[in-house]
This record gives C-alpha cells, sequence and structure tokens, in this order.
C-alpha cells in the first residue's frame, strides 16, 4: 500500500511537471523588453533652465540606473518647504489636470522634492490611469522614471508599487523590465507578485507563465508564495487550461507551499465558468483531502455554474443547505438565485428576494442592482425601478452602480412624461458624484453642453478623485 501511494505520488508531481512544462514551452521563451514609446510632449518654445531636471520631459537629463542616488545637488528629502506650493494645493491642482504635458512636469517636480508626495499613492494611481486614458505611455513611464533614483533608501512596497502601476496601465513588460532592474535587496517575492499580477491584468497568460518560471531561477531571493501560485493558477484557469491550473496545485505543494482556500475557490470558479461541472467535484475532494473548509466565495462559484445552465432549483437547494448547516451565505450567493430568478422569468420571485435580503439585514450591492433594475425596466415596472435606485443612493450601505443604469431610469421616467421625476433622479445622482457627461436629463441643451466641457479622453471617475481629495485632508 505504501509503495502504491509513493507511486502515485511519484506520478501526479511527474504530471506537474510535465503539464507546466508544456505551458513554458509553448509560451514566448523569454519575457520581452518594454516597447520604447515615441515622446509626444512638446518642447517648450523658449526653456529655462530648471531648479530641477522637471520642467519638460523632453528635456530631462538621460535616465541614471535603476537605484541611483540623485545629484548632489537634486533633493531628495522630504522638505516640503521647497515646494512652490503647500502640497495640499498641489495634490488637489493635479486631480484637476486636464493637460497630460502639465500632468507628467508638475507631477515629476513634487514626487521629486517632497517624500510625503511619494507615500500619497492613490494620487499616483489617478496620475497613470489619466495618462493611460489619453494614450501616453511615455508620460507614465517619464512619472515612473523619476521616482527610481529614490528605490535604494526606499521601502520594498514602494518598489511594488512602481511596477503594480505598470500593471494598471496594461504595461506588463515595464513591469517586469523594472523589476530586473530593482536594486538587489528589492528583487524579492512581493515585487515579483506585482509583475505576475501585471501580465494577469494584462492578459498576457503565456508571459506570465515565463516569468514565473524564469524570474525565480535567475533570482535566489524570490521564492514563489501562495499568492504568487494563486495567480499563475487564475491565468491558467482564464487561459483555460484546467488540466495545468489542477496540476498547478501539485508543483506548488512539491515545492513546499500549501494550497489555500482561495487556490481552491479559484480552481472551481474556472471549473464552473467553463460548464465543467462534473470535473469541478475533483475540486471539492481536493479541498477534503487536505481538511480545507470550504467558504460561501466556493458555493458561490458552484451557484453560478446551477444557474448558468438553468438549473434554478438546484441552486435554491444548495443556498437552503447554506441557510442550515453554513458557511452562511453571503450577499453574492443571493444575487446568483436573483440571477437565476430573472433569468427563468420568475420576476415577482427576484423581487421578493431582494425584499428578504433588506429585512433579514444583508446589504444589496452593485451586482443586485445591476441584475434587477434592468429586467424591471423589462418588464415595465417602472415604479420599482425607481426606488431601487433610491435605495442604492440613500439607502443603508448605498452603493454606487454604473451611471449608464441610472441613466436608464431616467430616460424610461421621461419616456413616460414623468419629467419631475426624473429630474429630482439626475440631480440625486449628480449629488453623489455621478459624472454629469453620463447622468443627464435626455435632449437638453444644458446638458450637451455640459457634456462637451467634459474631456474626452478622461476615463477616471469623478468618485476616485473624491477619494484623493479626501486623502489631502488628512
Amino acid at each position: 500500500m505504501a509503495s502504491q501511494a509513493a507511486a502515485a505520488a511519484a506520478a501526479a508531481s511527474t504530471r506537474a511537471n510535465s503539464s507546466l512544462s508544456r505551458i513554458f514551452a509553448s509560451s514566448t521563451p523569454t519575457v520581452k523588453p518594454p516597447p520604447k514609446h515615441k515622446q509626444k510632449i512638446k518642447r517648450s518654445p523658449t526653456p529655462k533652465p530648471p531648479a530641477t531636471d522637471t520642467d519638460s520631459i523632453a528635456d530631462k537629463k538621460p535616465a541614471k540606473p535603476l537605484g541611483a542616488q540623485p545629484d548632489a545637488d537634486a533633493p531628495v528629502s522630504g522638505a516640503d518647504h521647497k515646494l512652490p506650493k503647500p502640497l495640499q494645493a498641489i495634490l488637489k491642482g493635479l486631480l484637476r489636470q486636464r493637460d497630460p504635458d502639465k500632468l507628467v512636469s508638475e507631477f515629476v517636480e513634487a514626487s521629486t522634492l517632497s517624500s510625503r508626495f511619494r507615500d500619497r499613492h492613490r494620487v499616483y494611481e489617478v496620475a497613470v490611469s489619466r495618462l493611460a486614458s489619453f494614450g501616453r505611455q511615455d508620460g507614465i513611464e517619464a512619472i515612473i522614471d523619476a521616482q527610481k533614483p529614490f528605490l535604494e533608501t526606499s521601502t520594498e512596497g514602494f518598489a511594488t508599487r512602481l511596477i503594480r502601476l505598470y500593471g494598471r496601465a496594461s504595461m506588463p513588460s515595464h513591469a517586469a523590465a523594472t523589476f530586473r532592474q530593482l536594486p538587489a535587496h528589492h528583487q524579492t517575492t512581493m515585487p515579483f507578485n506585482a509583475v505576475l499580477a501585471a501580465y494577469a491584468e494584462a492578459g498576457e497568460f503565456d508571459a506570465l507563465a515565463v516569468a514565473f518560471q524564469e524570474i525565480p531561477a535567475s533570482h535566489p531571493s524570490v521564492a514563489p508564495s501562495v499568492y504568487s501560485y494563486n495567480i499563475l493558477i487564475r491565468a491558467l484557469c482564464q487561459k483555460p487550461d484546467l488540466s495545468a491550473a489542477l496540476d498547478a496545485v501539485q508543483l506548488m505543494e512539491k515545492n513546499g507551499v500549501s494550497p489555500d482556500v482561495i487556490s481552491f475557490n479559484t480552481l472551481l470558479n474556472g471549473f464552473y465558468n467553463h460548464r465543467r461541472m462534473d470535473e469541478a467535484e475533483t475540486v471539492w475532494d481536493m479541498m477534503k483531502e487536505r481538511n480545507l473548509e470550504p467558504d460561501a466565495k466556493c458555493y458561490n462559484a458552484k451557484l453560478r455554474g446551477l444557474v448558468a445552465e438553468g438549473r434554478i432549483e438546484d441552486a435554491i437547494a444548495v443556498v437552503k443547505t447554506l441557510e442550515k448547516d453554513g458557511p452562511k451565505p453571503d450577499t453574492v450567493s443571493y444575487n446568483e438565485l436573483i440571477r437565476g430568478y430573472c433569468n427563468a422569468g420568475r420576476l415577482q420571485d427576484a423581487k421578493k428576494l431582494y425584499d428578504d435580503l433588506i429585512k433579514n439585514d444583508y446589504t444589496p450591492n452593485r451586482g443586485t442592482y445591476e441584475t434587477l433594475v434592468p429586467r424591471l425596466l423589462q418588464a415595465g415596472e417602472l415604479d420599482c425601478a425607481l426606488r431601487y435606485c433610491h435605495d442604492f443612493l440613500t439607502g443603508k450601505g448605498s452603493c454606487r452602480v454604473a451611471v449608464g443604469l441610472l441613466q436608464d431610469v431616467v430616460d424610461a421616467l421621461v419616456e413616460a412624461s414623468r419629467v419631475e421625476e426624473a429630474t429630482k433622479l439626475v440631480a440625486l445622482g449628480r449629488k453623489k458624484y455621478y459624472p454629469r457627461k453620463g447622468l443627464r436629463m435626455p435632449h437638453t441643451t444644458e446638458d450637451n453642453e455640459l457634456g462637451a466641457e467634459t474631456d474626452e479622453g478622461e476615463s477616471i471617475s469623478e468618485e476616485k478623485e473624491r477619494e484623493v481629495e479626501d486623502e489631502t485632508e488628512k
């Protein structure tokens, strides 16, 4: 028996290595270097000699080796009195800056002068997201390059943040190149995970597999963690290569890393999302063998699969079992049932379940409303749709939904000659920082003019900007 168990374990290990080797072999043999972006930022016609090299990206000095210290005359401390304006004023000015050239030059100057500025994570995210919406990868590169002289004396978290910013901008090859150029003491697992996440967000799953293999092999201080393997498993599920995703669990255990509930939840989502219902049972068995208790998210994956197949009664049975034996279902669990009811044409059951959620102190979320409200509009139940809008705008545990959902209700109210109610809903939405360009009264001159004033390339929500402004008040 012992020899049979050993043989089975060896076979599983061989199968894992073979499957993942197949993926690595089918991927690009090396991680591609980042493409060179053409400078789009205009030269100033009469450039002034700057106190720092930040007046114009086109005029900046050649980049130093990553991690090198700034010049002796370059400011490296967080002495905020050297800033041209108070830090709070600079942060708010950057949030409102729509000229990408000025955004970059002002950002570079402030981040170079002030360590307090460099501690403001959210303003980095806003700036990078805005530049990405303008297609200004050169500006993103300039902002991140300006942070590199501070890496040698910065924290691991700062280095990780720079890599994550490239991930948010869908520039994974830049993220990988940045990792390889980090000071040696920052070439660790946390920044490595940020590189993997950047490839995952960009959907470059083959390149992710290559990086997973190559980076730890060439950097001994990088030891893939359970988080690293979970990113790999998710990528394999999305690829999709579900067999390799299963084998990744064997590989991580071989390397001394124990899978967690998130590992198996990711697998369950992969199998159920691809309608592999029977094979998903293998994942439940694997959890049981490892004495891991599934949580509500695991069962939500099963509910999602059942609803996708139209098996609403089976989904109801799963929720009833959870209510009786645990784990306790969450809002997402009930959202799946609501979706199942709506798909089956049982709108009244979906509405009743919504009311039960409120009575039982559950908090409906974006998924709840984005499932229910469109179905209510399709069924002509405008009063109920309007009530739900007031629930998520002003009720307990209010949440944000896609602005288009609110606009659909406004349009339906106007079409039903309920203009006053539509006007009030628009006003309420704007008080909650829904953008003017997405929420307006139909066919009004005033709103069309307001929409024309909005920058075409802007993709940052007003909510995000408000969060950054709140942060500046701290």
